[in-house]
């Protein structure tokens, strides 16, 4: 993998801002041709620094209006390759981490409404050796960075 400079650094945060910008838009931003970014937004595809691009959606808008961080509590040890087989199909699941501390894991989930993010814990508690969870929900977002 080859180091990534400051201009690499630039490029990636034009793109994490704007992904669908041009590559003569990046350049503008960031002081170099359109060629010159494609060479380099290519060189970080292929070094696995970018690892690709999405459409970011409103889930609001979509009708998931219901976000809750769920911190889940195991049945003794289980590997985390055994949660994300459990929780992968399940697709209220936002995302999914294993932390330090006395939760076992995060989960973050989005949901319609209430009776749609029990339903949701229930399938999350079925999934795996789950012990407990706790959940908080969310009222507002303050800050999100891709």
């Amino acid at each position: 993998m080859a180091a990534v400079d400051d201009i690499d650094r630039a490029i990636v945060g034009v793109l994490s801002r704007h992904g669908r910008a041009t590559y003569a838009e990046v350049g503008a931003a960031v002081g170099l041709s359109a060629p010159a970014v494609k060479r380099r937004v290519d060189r970080l595809l292929d070094d696995g620094v970018v690892v690709g691009f999405a459409a970011v959606v409103d889930p609001g808008a979509m009708g998931w209006g219901i976000e809750a961080l769920v911190h889940v509590y195991c049945q003794g040890r289980i590997a985390p390759s055994a949660l994300r087989d459990a929780w992968e199909p399940i697709p209220e699941i936002v995302s999914a981490s294993t932390v330090a501390g006395t939760a076992d894991a995060v989960v973050r989930v989005r949901a319609r409404d209430v009776q749609h993010l029990e339903d949701t814990l229930e399938r999350i508690r079925g999934s795996a050796a789950i012990e407990r969870t706790e959940s908080t929900i969310v009222l507002s977002r303050l800050i999100e960075r891709a």
